[in-house]
């Protein structure tokens, strides 16, 4: 019988903060994927190297975890006072599905040296030293960012003495601002309160932060889950019952965010929400052999994504801790110390990070003016990927 030859499309395989994907520009897709839907959908799994049963994505370019099975669709912006229209597709490994309800903070990083080596930013906009301001529309979750993008001799400086954890070589700082990170079609604090108490069956009644940040993110008390808020992946990733207990917790509040309107909704949404526990400074070894010593740090926090826990920390989920951190009685405040503050510096299982938060209560309401944090990224092969001419 015949077989389709593989067709190829240009690509760019970039990291960009603690995260790795792979980029496309709109316009070089295959025509039936310029458009959203199911012949997308099937191309990046394809590319990706997804549904994979052995969980190894080893036919594909991803990595067999959440921070590794990413895609990026750039286009020139279509939304005022915008230079770039950037789409984010989190790639299940396992299932046959990309999830679009959410934004990647890390891979936000890398969009605007993409958009400018791309030909998306327009060449007058660049100088020849110093930094591109990049307004970037996030259209996952109708949101303003703004990445500074450093410039030497009229090109992107990728290398650089910046260190981030979780990276394992030092790079150029981008700075990043989340503008208004709020969910702008509803309250910043979806239940009404910044802190609420959860039931969840099977675990008990917990007290949550559920907050839209950024990420669309609950926050629980690591001492009311057993943890101590120091764990590294092993702890809870090689442990199927604690997996399944975060998972657990996660669908309910979805449920209370008003995010899914059954518990059974949650394995379709399996990006947003994301799931986290808080604990007050304490000292532990990282990932890497580092020491955290508690008095560098406000609090530590772990995260989940797509089912695990995360190896350093979402950018998006960093949002959301800044922003819950700047708001008094939250999980996370109380975390952090308690009172009033406009950054935080907490633990990660690969190390430390800073980020910088902006709220303000009107009207018995808060709101989130903006979030700033720096990351890198960098080019780490570009050209064409190739996939099955029969792939969609």
């Amino acid at each position: 019988m015949p077989h389709a030859p593989q067709i190829r499309v240009p690509a760019t395989y970039m990291r960009g903060g603690t995260s790795k994907g792979v980029f496309f520009r709109l316009q070089d897709l295959p025509e039936a994927a310029q458009v959203p839907g199911e012949a997308r959908d099937k191309l990046l799994l394809r590319v990706i190297g997804s549904p994979d049963p052995y969980a190894k994505q080893i036919d594909g370019m991803g990595g067999a975890t959440s921070s590794t099975s990413k895609t990026v669709i750039l286009s020139k912006s279509n939304s005022p006072d915008h230079d770039v229209d950037y789409l984010f597709g989190q790639v299940s490994i396992d299932k046959a599905f990309v999830d679009w309800s959410g934004n990647c903070g890390n891979l936000t990083a890398a969009v605007g040296a993409f958009a400018i080596n791309n030909g998306l930013i327009d060449a007058a906009r660049i100088p020849d030293d110093g930094h591109c301001t990049v307004r970037i529309w996030q259209a996952n979750i109708a949101k303003t960012i703004v990445a500074h993008i450093p410039i030497t001799d009229g090109a992107v400086q990728e290398t650089g003495d910046f260190e981030l954890d979780g990276v394992t070589f030092p790079a150029a700082e981008v700075a990043i601002e989340f503008m208004d990170p709020a969910d702008g079609e509803g309250a910043m604090f979806p239940t009404g309160n910044v802190i609420d108490d959860l039931e969840v069956p099977g675990v008990g009644t917990l007290r949550a932060t559920m907050i839209n940040a950024g990420i669309p993110t609950v926050f629980v008390d690591a001492d009311a889950i057993g943890y101590t808020g120091t764990e590294l992946q092993p702890a809870i990733n090689e442990n199927a019952e604690q997996l399944a207990m975060f998972e657990t917790i996660r669908a309910h509040a979805a449920v209370r965010m008003g995010l899914i309107d059954k518990v059974e909704e949650a394995a379709n949404r399996q990006h947003t929400p994301k799931v986290a526990f808080v604990a007050p400074p304490a000292g532990y070894t990282a990932s890497s052999g580092k020491q955290i010593a508690a008095g560098d740090i406000d609090l530590n926090v772990r995260a989940l994504s797509m089912g695990k826990l995360h190896h350093a920390m979402m950018g998006t989920a960093a949002v959301a801790i800044g922003t819950a951190a700047a708001v008094p009685g939250t999980t996370v405040n109380l975390a952090a110390g308690g009172g009033e503050r406009t950054s935080v510096h907490f633990g990660h299982p690969s190390g430390t990070l800073r980020v910088g938060a902006e709220a303000k209560q009107i009207d018995g309401q808060w709101s989130a003016t903006k979030a700033i944090m720096s990351r890198s990224a960098r080019v780490l092969m570009e050209g064409w990927v190739r996939v099955p001419g029969d792939t969609f």
